[in-house]
């Protein structure tokens, strides 16, 4: 049975342009669908942060309009409670990339207020990228390549075909005046190049061994790619 790592944020806010601290953490379906999809293919999970703190999650995540109605949001929720790899998280100082077969960073506004600028992070990821290993990215995940700086001072995902959360999103979603910053134009700026799907579809993107997703939708479809380079 081989392992996959999951890095989540450890942030339970994200601070907005005006200082004030919006509530957040991971969202409840990009954790689940994928952990999901590898347990029942037979992998095991291990749950990394930064300082080892157990992850919180979004609890806008857990309402029922995210969730097609109450009975789904009721089974994401008890998915959630049964996923005990998440109580137990190791340090990103203790990642061992060479135990694992696989990278996956779930979004969630979270990681946006931590992983964005976590230099551990920002060298897993390359270590990841390099090593050939399926790399797997969703929503707002991608704000953790920002803190993947090489030696040079560029970028390390420069020139990768990448999904992530839009601008468009971030709008309709209510936030995008709020921020400090928003994620399509910042990958966009360090020479990602970001590939905009249609809002809230599922929409993934495969380069190399780099697999990313734009949106929670697009959460199962991204497991699945990387089932498909495990295989």
């Amino acid at each position: 049975m081989s392992k996959i790592l999951f890095v989540m944020t450890g942030a339970d806010h994200w601070t907005l342009a005006d200082g004030t601290k919006h509530p957040t953490g991971f969202w409840a379906e990009e954790a689940v669908a994928p952990y999901e999809a590898f347990k029942e293919a037979g992998h095991e999970i291990v749950v990394a942060t930064p300082g080892g703190v157990v992850p919180t999650v979004d609890r806008g995540s857990l309402a029922p309009e995210f969730n097609g109605g109450q009975e789904g949001a009721d089974r994401v929720a008890a998915a959630l409670d049964s996923i005990t790899e998440l109580q137990h998280p190791i340090t990103l100082e203790d990642v061992d990339l060479d135990e694992y077969a696989a990278v996956f960073y779930p979004g969630g506004h979270g990681p946006m207020e931590d992983l964005a600028v976590d230099a551990t992070s920002g060298r897993l990821l390359m270590d990841a990228l390099e090593s050939g290993k399926p790399l797997a990215v969703v929503c707002h995940g991608p704000s953790a390549m920002l803190a993947a700086t090489k030696e040079d001072g560029g970028n390390a995902f420069a020139g990768y075909r990448v999904a992530a959360f839009t601008n468009a999103e971030e709008t309709q979603a209510g936030l995008a005046d709020k921020a400090k910053w928003l994620l399509e134009t910042r990958l966009t700026e360090v020479g990602v190049d970001v590939r905009v799907g249609e809002p809230w579809a599922p929409h993934v993107v495969v380069d190399r061994n780099l697999v990313t997703g734009q949106n929670p939708a697009s959460s199962a479809p991204l497991a699945a790619e990387v089932l498909k380079k495990l295989a």
